[in-house]
Formats: C-alpha cells, sequence, structure tokens
C-alpha cells in the first residue's frame, strides 16, 4: 500500500513524473446481455465509478479519460474517446491509448473492475516511475497478471502495433514481450464482473 500524501506532496513528488489514465468500456458485454459500463453502481455508471478511483490515484499526477463510443458516454464528466482500433479487443483499446496520450506513462484500466482503490493503482504508476519498467501489470492472489490493470509506457508501442499486424490480441500473452513487471494485489480487488449473477453479487456487497 502507498501511504496517503498530501495534494501538494503528491504535487512535488510527481512534478516531472506525468501519467494518463484510461478507463476502457468498449467490451460487447456478451455474457452480461447489456453494457457493463452503464451498469449503475453506488448511485452512478460503473465506468464512472471506476473512473473515479482512477481519478483519485492520478489526482495531480495526470488527466483521465473513457474510452469507447462517445455518444454513450459523454455525459458522464470525462473527456470520451472512440476506439482507433475496433474489433481489436483490449489490445485496440491500449493502442489507442498510448496513440492518444500526451505522456509517456499510461495508467490503463477495464470498467468492469469496482473493487479497485486507488492507493493500489498509485502503487502501479510509482513502479513505472522508479524501476523504468515499460510495463508494470497488477497480479492477484492466484498469480495471474491483469494486462487491464497495468501502466503502460509509450515504449510498449512497437510490440503491440507488431501484434495487431500479426493479429495477436491477447494482451496477456503479450506481457513478457513487454517484460512487464507484476505488483500484487489485495485479494478481490481484481474482482470483475461479466454475468448478471455476478453483477448482483457485487450490489449486494457493502459500500
Amino acid at each position: 500500500m502507498v501511504p496517503s500524501r498530501s495534494h501538494d506532496e503528491r504535487q512535488c513528488y510527481y512534478s516531472l513524473m506525468v501519467a494518463s489514465g484510461f478507463v476502457l468500456a468498449g467490451g460487447r458485454s456478451r455474457r452480461m446481455g447489456r453494457d457493463k459500463a452503464l451498469l449503475p453502481y453506488r448511485g452512478r455508471p460503473l465506468v464512472a465509478h471506476v473512473a473515479s478511483i482512477v481519478a483519485q490515484a492520478l489526482s495531480g499526477i495526470g488527466p483521465v479519460a473513457i474510452l469507447g463510443e462517445p455518444d454513450r458516454y459523454r455525459d458522464l464528466g470525462y473527456s470520451v474517446h472512440a476506439d482507433l482500433f475496433p474489433d481489436c479487443g483490449p489490445l485496440g483499446g491500449v493502442l489507442t491509448a498510448l496513440k492518444l496520450s500526451a505522456n509517456d506513462l499510461n495508467l490503463v484500466v477495464a470498467c468492469d473492475m469496482p473493487m479497485l482503490a486507488p492507493a493500489n493503482l498509485l502503487t502501479l504508476v510509482k513502479r513505472a516511475i522508479e524501476g523504468g519498467a515499460r510495463c508494470v501489470a497488477a497480479r492477484g492472489p492466484t498469480g495471474e497478471p491483469e494486462p487491464l490493470c497495468a501502466v503502460y509506457h509509450q515504449r510498449c508501442l512497437a510490440v503491440l502495433e507488431r501484434a495487431l499486424r500479426d493479429q495477436r490480441f491477447r494482451m496477456k500473452s503479450l506481457l513478457p514481450e513487454l517484460q512487464a513487471e507484476l505488483a500484487d494485489f489485495p485479494p478481490d480487488s481484481l474482482a470483475n464482473v461479466n454475468t448478471p449473477e455476478q453483477w448482483i453479487e457485487f450490489e449486494g456487497q457493502p459500500g
């Protein structure tokens, strides 16, 4: 866990180390049967809830945007950008983030992980800044990396563009090529929602 910092302390620490945040909302939500990003969660759409977590993590560090259909998400209080590589899965979303970003470091998070905590996301950014890795991805209790909760440096572009050309769309299989470092996250923090049954379980959890 990263200790809490005052706003001034964070600005000083990261004054020359700026990152952008992106929340991916372009999935088709087949198993859910409706747009997961717009599911109501704690009084607002799920994607807005996750975007607020990313914004808290990057407070004083950099901007946050949603990647998805602008007409669908434009009223949520965040910049919204269309996927530049549609029908390419999460790889297209990560590539879009890197292409749009003005910063070297880019925190990319899927919209369907409501249990994330700002301090854990800040850990990824801090690791990327201090270690200089091309990619730092979260790792859950199973030991599996989560490529949709990760920081990607612009130096990842060549590998990801080559994967796109080769139609290798599975992000998890690309992490070794990116020499990704892994950061352990608390149990359940990376849990995502894919089905109506999972959503009912999440809705019943205390706030």
